[in-house]
């Protein structure tokens, strides 16, 4: 009994690791994350229904010749001359993508025919009129393998209710006959030419577009951002959610990869057009990045110190310096400033801080000789961060909270360095804020096409992560987006990891 039970939680446990791998392996949690609800998706209809409407007016129909019996006639110049899609909308299917619905709309269209009856000969235009127009179109959206937005699939049915037609001409019979062949050759037209434009609309002009969403690009001349997918879109009937790695990376170490241990955000309202959340590892990894970038890093010497502080020093140092060699008394000073690890960020329901650590050493300089160096002391610094957006760029500012400085020496020179924590943070909001706010201010752009930005942006912190409600602004109409995706392709090619 006793080996039946152990072989039978064996068994149990073997069954039961594949499944525990796949959980594991979906586990990463994501850096940054993008909302789109239902109200986003009601602006975007209006913008679909023209890119459609525009699409189905350039279908061109080959010339249709037919013979039955002694009846012949040709239809040439198939076009249509307007689209009425007055009952179109534009929904989520959960699990799936999104649905383009139109019902209960017409079609007008204009073609020539030439028709040729025992002796009887006629040619004229004909204006016809489809009633009743149904066109159900399923975009089936996934991630591909760059770990970008993609439609996989396009799956539409369309169908006409009633068909009317008028004539310009004589042969009445002939005409009623050419009515009914008309309906059939609508049912033709719809089924046969305009799903194909929709399917070549979506699968190749609005993937197209899809593609000017950045996935690996440089953010400046140091830094690169990862907007991958890291899993297939989740569709509900109430919102589409992105999820993305989100992660900075040194561009001169593109394919090192931090590990995220951050909170997962969670984005909980459905409010506004388009949610954007970010967690504690988005802004690590963007610090991180710096960091090995060696930016943090700053050599304060001769006009870039202020007097007062020169003098401080000149003071502290005194004695220092008298030991060393009484002949540097008027050799000049200067501060290096280097942070000695990467900066950690800390999202609470009071707002962003950063920590950071550097090591400020004091050298004096004498002339043809190496600098020596006088003291070494640790600061450590705490800043709040304010983030923005403007656009769809998103943006960081750092104001200077607290700060306290201590020697690496000596806990009696820790003493004596508290006169200089009040000129040395002066320094820090004068010289070392602005270094990191020229890096932050830029701001990265957040992956959305071009044509499509934030307005009325409201940020909200939570403990991990924070999320920017916002509504949609179209720059651009669907049609431009597309269009100057196909024009700056070889560009954007280029600038692309």
């Amino acid at each position: 009994m006793f080996w039946f039970r152990m072989t039978s939680c064996l068994l149990s446990l073997l069954f039961l690791l594949p499944l525990v791998s796949s959980i594991m392996a979906a586990a990463e949690p994501a850096g940054c994350k993008i909302r789109i609800t239902d109200k986003g998706l009601e602006m975007l209809k209006f913008e679909t229904q023209k890119f459609v409407e525009e699409e189905l007016s350039n279908i061109s129909m080959p010339e249709i010749e037919r013979k039955d019996g002694r009846f012949q006639y040709t239809i040439t110049d198939v076009k249509i001359t307007e689209l009425n899609l007055t009952h179109a909308d534009l929904q989520f299917i959960p699990e799936v993508g999104l649905l383009f619905d139109v019902q209960n709309s017409s079609i007008s269209l204009s073609f020539n025919r030439r028709i040729l009856y025992w002796f009887f000969y006629d040619t004229g235009n004909i204006n016809a009129s489809a009633e009743g127009v149904d066109i159900n179109t399923a975009l089936h959206l996934i991630k591909d393998d760059e770990g970008r937005l993609k439609i996989n699939n396009i799956t539409c049915d369309a169908k006409i209710s009633k068909m009317r037609a008028n004539f310009s001409g004589t042969l009445g019979r002939v005409y009623d006959f050419l009515a009914n062949f008309l309906t059939t050759g609508m049912h033709f037209l719809l089924n046969q030419k305009i799903c194909p434009a929709l399917n070549h609309a979506a699968l190749v002009h609005v993937n197209s577009m899809l593609e000017t969403i950045p996935v690996r690009t440089e953010v400046d001349q140091f830094i690169g951002i990862d907007y991958s997918l890291i899993d297939d879109p989740v569709v509900t009937s109430r919102s589409l959610d992105m999820h993305f790695r989100g992660m900075f990376f040194d561009l001169s170490h593109q394919n090192d990869t931090l590990v995220n241990y951050a909170v997962d955000p969670i984005i909980r309202e459905y409010d506004r057009m388009v949610y954007l959340a970010l967690s504690e590892f988005f802004f690590d990894s963007g610090m991180f990045s710096y960091y090995r970038a060696g930016i943090f890093q700053m050599h304060i010497v001769n006009e870039k110190m202020s007097k007062d502080l020169e003098m401080l020093l000149r003071t502290t140092y005194f004695g220092a310096i008298m030991m060393l060699n009484p002949a540097l008394v008027d050799a000049p000073l200067s501060l290096q400033f280097a942070v000695n690890s990467p900066p950690k960020t800390s999202i609470k329901t009071s707002g962003a801080t950063v920590v950071m650590t550097a090591i400020v050493k004091v050298m004096v300089l004498p002339p043809g000789q190496p600098p020596v160096q006088l003291s070494s002391m640790t600061m450590e610094a705490k800043f709040n961060a304010k983030v923005s957006m403007k656009g769809k760029r998103l943006a960081v500012h750092a104001d200077l909270r607290r700060f306290k400085i201590f020697s690496n020496q000596s806990a009696l020179e820790s003493l004596a360095l508290i006169p200089l924590q009040a000129p040395l943070k002066t320094m820090l909001q004068m010289s070392v804020v602005p270094l990191i706010n020229n890096w932050t201010k830029r701001g990265v752009r957040i992956p959305l096409a071009d044509g499509m930005d934030f307005i009325e942006e409201v940020v909200e912190y939570h403990n991990g992560f924070i999320v920017i409600g916002a509504n949609l602004h179209f720059s651009k109409g669907l049609r431009e987006m597309i269009a100057g995706r196909m024009e700056t392709e070889p560009d954007t090619n280029t600038n692309t990891i």
